[in-house]
């Protein structure tokens, strides 16, 4: 295969790892909204525990709290406060990960902080409880980001290897505390195990949580965490308009309306700057290797 082939093998893998994960994860967020509102399901611990077993996630924090802010907050709400990862993203890969922003990017993640606080100031429905859960979230999400790229980093581990020791960890610790704090108790009483759609939406989210967590891993092999950050936030824009009618517990303020708006706008623009930066980065790389190769075969000959 020669070098061109394998840069374009290369970009292919990258935008299609990254799709993938953008489609999982928007597809699981809807369902586990209808599931924890419409169905009004008891216990998103254990949602949490059926997406764990048998198959694996990377930390049982990510999603507890991610499930625990989807029951509390209206998707669109939802959606903006999840904007804060980016930034937890951009200060943990500068600190660990030794990385450098440029100042668009700097500015355009400080606009996404600004739309988020605008619509939060303004959120009709607001609820402490769903703020902490997604608060937490984000700070889990950047940090599960950065360590999966980092652990992906060492040899030997590889994307399965990753999968296997997250879950292995998780697993028990997460059975045990739905067990303790009730919720294990709520799911298994639960009334709507009588209803089929139910138990297929159920089995659907079980199964979406695994192909979700494998696509992170994916794309988090085949590009950076910011990267992977990034793609949740472009997917992000069509969760907050669908969640304004999905879930019915979305209260429209001009305010807020306003607010998501900026918080979205900023994301995108924040999205845009990252990924032009990285195919900028990415030529001069190849240019090199190419002008390497063809000296080398100048020199043979």
């Amino acid at each position: 295969m020669t070098v061109n082939e394998e840069s374009k093998h290369g970009k292919l893998a990258k935008f299609l790892s990254a799709t993938f994960y953008a489609f999982c994860s928007f597809l699981i967020i809807v369902i586990n909204k209808s599931i924890l509102t419409e169905y009004k399901f008891p216990s998103f611990m254990f949602l949490g525990i059926g997406q764990i077993f048998p198959l694996p996630l990377l930390y049982v924090g990510n999603h507890v709290t991610g499930l625990g802010g989807t029951k509390k907050l209206s998707l669109p709400m939802f959606t903006v406060l999840r904007k804060f990862t980016i930034l937890l993203t951009m200060i943990m890969e500068s600190r660990i990960l030794k990385k450098t922003f440029a100042p668009p990017l700097v500015c355009s993640v400080l606009t996404i902080v600004l739309g988020a606080l605008i619509a939060a100031s303004s959120d009709l429905s607001f609820n402490a409880e769903g703020y902490t859960f997604v608060l937490l979230n984000d700070v889990f999400t950047a940090a599960s980001g950065v360590y999966t790229k980092k652990k992906l980093g060492m040899e030997g581990l590889g994307k399965y290897g990753v999968l296997f020791y997250n879950a292995f960890i998780i697993i028990i610790p997460t059975v045990l505390a739905s067990a303790y704090t009730g919720d294990l108790r709520k799911a298994l009483t639960y009334e709507g195990w009588l209803s089929f759609t139910f138990i297929l939406y159920f089995l659907l989210s079980c199964v979406m949580g695994f192909i979700l967590m494998y696509s992170i891993i994916l794309c988090s092999y085949y590009n950076t965490a910011l990267t992977t950050t990034v793609v949740g936030a472009i997917k992000n824009a069509g969760v907050m308009y669908i969640g304004m009618f999905v879930g019915g517990d979305y209260i429209f303020s001009w305010p807020n309306f306003i607010g998501l708006n900026i918080c979205i706008s900023a994301g995108l623009v924040y999205s845009y700057i990252t990924l032009s930066s990285a195919e900028t980065n990415t030529k001069p790389a190849e240019e090199k290797i190419t002008v390497h190769i063809t000296e080398s075969n100048l020199q043979k000959t």
